[in-house]
């Protein structure tokens, strides 16, 4: 299917693009035209600029990787050759897939289409593509070009993989050569011709997809069992520079305050041994106002950290250049990068901004568009709660800790959406947040509410009177009031928020113990 044709470009809805990317037609067919390292290249709406086989599932499956070195081979006999502006990689999973691919001889012909080895682990759907060309980034920027990525992993959602990649799709291994090949997604394999053979002819999909034989023929002679062997057998032992780190006798992990990967939470700061109880919230301003498919990527970027965030300056004022930043995804283990990451996904789409993407909202007592974790703590320095409006399917996506960690360091005491993702609304809940559900046939939108209001629910401040699933009342400064149903639907998830959140509950117990 062509993606990029008119008849079935939709229009962005409240966070993703609907069946496309809502281009004009009379924009469709523009080109890029730019210099890349002295020869000419062109962009067009769908242009691949990243082609990855990334370190996920599938590259432990030893067909799919032996199908894309055929793939690459099939491609090099015939004349054809990735453009050179296009970022290839190859990340396999395991140390094996590099043994079979050189038994094999396929690793030269991968390399000769630019699907080097890069790595061992997780790279581009994690965001750790790396910066593109130039040139490369300078022709999409500036003619607003909508650029692809294609990728082996697990994970496309927006702004994750590349700032300027918006379209990014999910292959297999052969299919992310094949389109590396064409330079497009916006291409019919079954009709339209992948390039140009040395012959003059134009060369199609079905002339360089491998048969099943060739594949299992492939796989049979050189996916060995001693591969496996020598590779791990090994495993436990680490290795020298691993087993020369130096580590303190102390049985107590030792803080490093100047560490910027690894912090020490405030989770447990100020913590009693008596339960802080059940309690609503009052007059709580809204920190940000959603609609439908908030995943948790919007909520917890796990790709690269912007230059000019607030995870950013947190770096740069201690000491990290921006080629040490790495990404969100790495620095988990320290909570201050983290909450400045908390919303700060490049493809936010809050309603405050009315229509503005990015990861800013409205400080609703000043008006003043700040970054998410800026206004977050403006809030919280003055003593007010905040809370979010969202749309159905809240928090979708992969399962991310953070994207409750997050929200809770910034002072978000509850979330009411049409609907939550399961996961996510038990996260939540384990951090202490209230999630409500509105009726259904309403939301934010149907009720008329702005986010510009204040909001107290009320809940009742013995845990003994709340139940699972129960009714709940919602008023606004502005005297709206409805009605919503609190997400807590176990008696355990009760007990956690009675506890603060899953964590103090926890120690609670243990020291009880």
């Amino acid at each position: 299917m062509k993606i990029f044709n008119y008849d079935i470009i939709g229009v962005y809805g409240s966070n993703i693009p609907i069946l496309g990317f809502a281009v004009p037609k009379e924009a469709q067919d523009k080109v890029a035209k730019f210099s890349f390292h002295g020869q000419p290249a062109e962009l067009r709406h769908g242009s691949v600029v990243i082609a990855a086989i990334t370190s996920c599932t599938n590259t432990s499956n030893p067909s799919v990787m032996l199908g894309a070195g055929l793939v690459a081979k099939k491609a090099c006999e015939l004349g054809l050759q990735v453009k050179p502006w296009i970022k290839t990689s190859l990340a396999p999973g395991s140390g094996v897939v590099t043994k079979y691919l050189l038994q094999s001889g396929l690793q030269e012909y991968l390399n000769k289409q630019g699907f080097h080895i890069v790595g061992y682990g997780c790279t581009t759907c994690i965001g750790n593509s790396g910066e593109l060309d130039d040139s490369v980034a300078s022709a999409i920027s500036e003619n607003d070009i909508i650029a692809s990525a294609v990728l082996s992993g697990n994970r496309n959602f927006e702004g994750r993989v590349h700032a300027l990649t918006r379209a990014n799709y999910l292959a297999s291994p052969p299919l992310v050569v094949a389109y590396a090949l064409a330079g497009t997604v916006d291409i019919d394999f079954d009709k339209e011709p992948i390039g140009t053979g040395k012959d003059g002819r134009s060369v199609y999909f079905k002339d360089i997809w491998p048969s099943t034989e060739e594949i299992a023929e492939a796989v049979q002679s050189s996916v060995l069992p001693d591969m496996f062997k020598s590779t791990y057998v090994a495993i436990t032992k680490g290795n020298p520079m691993w087993n020369q780190l130096s580590m303190p006798s102390s049985t107590m992990y030792s803080w490093d305050p100047n560490s910027t990967y690894i912090h020490e939470p405030p989770y447990f700061k100020n913590m009693t041994m008596e339960p802080p109880g059940a309690h609503g919230v009052k007059d709580a301003y809204c920190l940000l106002n959603f609609g439908d498919s908030i995943t948790t990527d919007h909520i917890s970027p796990a790709g690269s950290i912007h230059k000019d965030s607030p995870a950013a300056k947190y770096l740069l004022d201690r000491g990290v250049d921006r080629k040490d930043f790495n990404s969100y995804g790495s620095r988990r283990g320290n909570d201050e990068v983290m909450a400045r990451g908390t919303f700060a996904n490049i493809r936010l789409v809050n309603k405050l901004l009315n229509g503005e993407v990015g990861p800013k909202t409205v400080h609703v007592p000043t008006g003043e568009k700040l970054y998410v974790f800026d206004a977050a703590m403006r809030y919280k320095d003055a003593g007010y709660d905040t809370i979010v409006l969202a749309g159905a399917e809240y928090g979708s996506g992969s399962s991310r800790d953070w994207a409750a960690k997050g929200p809770m360091l910034l002072g978000v005491k509850a979330v009411i959406a049409k609907s939550f993702e399961r996961i996510h609304r038990s996260n939540l809940v384990g951090m202490g947040i209230i999630p409500l559900c509105f009726k259904s046939g309403e939301d934010a939108d149907t009720l008329g509410l702005t986010g510009h209001e204040r909001y107290t629910i009320d809940l009742p401040s013995k845990i003994t009177d709340i139940r699972p699933g129960q009714d709940v009342t919602v008023t606004t400064d502005n005297g709206k009031s409805f009605t919503c149903t609190v997400r807590f639907d176990t008696e355990v998830e009760l007990a956690y928020f009675n506890n603060g959140g899953i964590l103090p509950y926890v120690i609670r117990n243990l020291i009880k113990q």
